[in-house]
């Protein structure tokens, strides 16, 4: 534990010194989310751009995967400009990142045979100045890797989205290892709110911030992203601060 600290320790030094040697980073600006509880917490108010960020499904397999993917796309719904995703397998449902406002005209599919061709179209991808966001699925993230694909997006401004997935429950495991990500999310899925009337109610997410630079972890629940990427705070949680009991909910559910 005490080496793995240590670890991080370094890397972010690494990281500080790189800052302050370059001159041709750009300054950062940052994306709010549009609730307040989560835009206060996080430096500058909100998700930065010129930056890299991780996302991951909280382990229900399919439903939190999905989960993440659709935080993904609602993030990048609120970026100006062309949106490339690049994954190895051909899986993502449209009506689904449409439904959390990115919409499919925007969205430029870059198909890779494998997991290093997603990383060097990633890299590619966000050198490219204008464009609003690039997203990759990824099953590893090594710090090398993950040091790039901060560099390219600090020198274009373009904001950064990792998701990963994993093929096997072992490789779970190299989400804890760190990286030059700037933000690491986790997504789990929450029972929806229920309504006065027969129906079902806007999905909700139990959202952790694992890891900010600048900035403590977090944990919230959020209502998932409507028709212009935007969370909402449920009403029930609206004047009150999450806990860990957003787990049991889910649990019972």
């Amino acid at each position: 534990m005490q080496n793995r600290a240590r670890t991080i320790a370094i890397e972010e030094l690494r990281e500080r010194i790189h800052h302050l040697e370059g001159g041709s980073v750009r300054p950062r600006e940052a994306l709010p989310f549009g609730v307040d509880e989560i835009d206060r917490h996080l430096p500058g108010g909100g998700l930065a751009l010129g930056a890299l960020h991780e996302v991951a499904g909280g382990g229900n397999g399919a439903l939190d995967g999905a989960a993440a993917a659709l935080f993904s796309a609602g993030i990048a719904a609120r970026t100006q400009g062309m949106v490339f995703w690049c994954v190895t397998r051909q899986d993502l449902f449209m009506p689904g990142i449409v439904q959390a406002g990115l919409s499919n005209n925007r969205v430029v599919m870059v198909e890779c045979r494998d997991e290093k061709g997603v990383l060097d179209c990633f890299e590619e991808s966000l050198r490219c100045r204008g464009v609003g966001a690039v997203i990759g699925e990824l099953a590893r993230l090594p710090m090398t890797a993950s040091r790039r694909l901060q560099l390219a997006a600090e020198t274009s401004g373009v904001l950064g989205i990792a998701i990963r997935r994993w093929r096997r429950h072992a490789d779970v495991s190299d989400f804890g290892h760190p990286t030059a990500a700037v933000t690491r999310w986790r997504i789990s899925v929450l029972p929806s709110q229920p309504l006065p009337v027969p129906g079902i109610g806007r999905a909700r997410w139990y959202l952790e911030l694992l890891r900010c630079r600048a900035a403590e972890s977090a944990d919230y629940v959020v209502e998932a992203c409507d028709a212009k990427g935007r969370l909402g705070l449920p009403a029930d949680l609206a004047h009150r601060s999450p806990s860990s009991d957003a787990w049991a909910t889910s649990a019972a559910g």
